[in-house]
C-alpha cells in the first residue's frame, strides 16, 4: 500500500528574508519510514535486503566484547518485547504475556541456552552485520550511484565502536537486475549492543524538499544577516516578536534550515560538534552528505512544526506510551545527539565513505 507524508509549508519563506541564502539552497529527500513489512524489491529502512546468495554477508572484523555489552539482547528477545509493547500500547490490559509470545520467549532462551553451552564467541570472531536501508534508486533519485548501479544497501555492526562509540557501518552499491538467486536466510549478530541498534522494518515515503544550511554552518556576515531582526520585520515575515525577537537564529535553526529524521542528501544537522568537513581518503575532495540515520523523525517543543501533515495529531499528542513514541518509527537511536550523518565523496561513491555522530 503506498502511502504519502508531507512536510508542512514552512511559517516563513527562507529567501523573501535572507535573500543572499538562496545559492546555498540544496535538495534533499525526507524517507518518513513508518513500520511495515517491505520487501526486497521496495526500499526500506531495517527491511530484508536484496542481497544475492552466492556473495558471502558482509561481518564486522572488529574486536567485539560480546558478553560485557551491558545490554546482552538476541534480536530475536529484542522484537518480542517490542511487540509486547506494541500490544500494550493498543490495549493497556494485561500485561503478561501471551501463549504465542510465551512459546517465543521458550523458543528465543532455548536457542541463547545452546549458544551458552558450548560458550560465546571469543571477542575477535567476526559479527553479521544488520540491515540499516536500501535505497533504489527510482525512489530516491539524489543517490548518483556510480555506473549501472541503481541500488544502495547500508549495513551496521551492532556494537558500539571507537573513537565515538557507534556502530560501524558499511555501503554497498548493486544493479538490481543482476541479483537472480536472492540469499533467503541472512546470518544475524549474536546480540545487539543496544536495542536502538536493531532498525525496526519499515516502509519508505520519500518527499523531495528544500533545504537551508544549519546556522552552523553560515559565514560570520550570513549569521549576522540572521540575527538581524530588523531583516525580519521589514521582509514582513510574521514570528511571533515575543518569543522569537531576541534570538532569530534559534527560529531559523528550528523552522527553516535543516530537516530532522531520516534523509538522502540535504544539509548535516549539527549538536554535539561544530561543522567538520570530511575530507575522501583517497582523492582528497572534500565529501558530501548521503544519509542521515536518526533517532526521531521530528523534535520535541517546537520542532514538531517538521512532523508531517498526516502526523500532526500525533505530533502534538503528549510523549510517548508503553514504549511506543510516534516520532520514532524505526526505534533506532544512535549517539547523544541523535544523528548519524553517512558522507561520500562526490568524485566517487565507490571511494570509502565516512560517517559522525552529530
Amino acid at each position: 500500500m503506498v502511502f504519502v507524508r508531507t512536510t508542512p509549508q514552512r511559517p516563513v519563506d527562507v529567501t523573501a528574508v535572507l535573500p543572499e541564502l538562496a545559492p546555498l539552497a540544496r535538495p534533499a529527500i525526507r524517507l518518513h519510514p513508518r513500520p511495515g513489512s517491505p520487501s526486497v524489491g521496495e526500499s526500506s529502512v531495517g527491511g530484508p535486503l536484496l542481497w544475492p546468495a552466492e556473495e558471502p554477508w558482509p561481518h564486522c572484523e572488529a574486536s567485539h566484547l560480546h558478553v560485557d555489552s551491558g545490554f546482552r539482547q538476541s534480536p530475536a528477545d529484542v522484537r518480542l518485547m517490542r511487540r509486547r509493547q506494541a500490544r500494550w500500547h493498543r490495549d493497556h490490559n494485561g500485561r503478561g504475556m501471551t501463549p504465542e509470545e510465551a512459546a517465543v520467549k521458550e523458543r528465543n532462551a532455548a536457542m541463547l541456552a545452546e549458544r551458552f553451552a558450548v560458550g560465546p564467541p571469543p571477542a575477535d570472531c567476526p559479527v553479521p552485520m544488520l540491515p540499516v536501508a536500501q535505497l533504489y534508486l527510482r525512489d530516491i533519485p539524489l543517490l548518483r550511484p556510480p555506473g549501472q548501479a541503481d541500488l544502495l544497501q547500508v549495513l551496521w555492526c551492532p556494537y558500539d565502536h571507537d573513537p565515538h562509540h557507534k556502530p560501524s557501518t558499511a555501503l554497498f552499491w548493486r544493479s538490481a537486475a543482476a541479483v537472480v538467486d536472492i540469499l533467503a536466510a541472512p546470518p544475524e549478530p549474536y546480540e545487539v549492543n543496544d536495542d536502538g541498534y536493531l532498525p525496526e522494518p519499515c516502509v519508505l515515503a520519500p518527499e523531495a524538499i528544500t533545504e537551508y544550511p544549519n546556522s552552523l554552518d553560515l559565514s560570520p556576515q550570513m549569521l549576522r544577516m540572521v540575527e538581524d531582526w530588523s531583516r525580519w520585520q521589514a521582509a514582513g515575515a510574521e514570528v511571533d516578536r515575543s518569543e522569537h525577537a531576541d534570538c532569530p537564529r534559534d527560529f531559523y535553526d528550528v523552522h527553516l534550515a535543516d530537516a530532522p529524521g531520516w534523509k538522502v542528501g540535504g544539509w548535516p544537522p549539527w549538536g554535539r560538534t561544530d561543522p567538520n568537513p570530511r575530507y575522501c581518503t583517497v582523492c582528497d575532495v572534500q565529501m558530501v552528505p548521503l544519509l542521515t540515520i536518526a533517532s526521531y523523525e521530528w523534535d520535541g517543543g517546537e520542532g514538531h512544526s517538521w512532523a508531517p501533515c498526516e502526523d500532526q495529531a500525533a505530533a502534538n499528542a503528549s510523549g510517548r506510551c508503553c514504549g511506543q513514541s510516534p516520532s520514532q518509527p524505526t526505534k533506532v537511536e544512535v549517539g547523544s545527539t541523535d544523528n548519524m550523518q553517512i558522507y561520500i565523496c562526490p568524485t566517487s561513491p565507490e571511494h570509502p565513505h565516512t560517517d559522525l555522530i552529530q
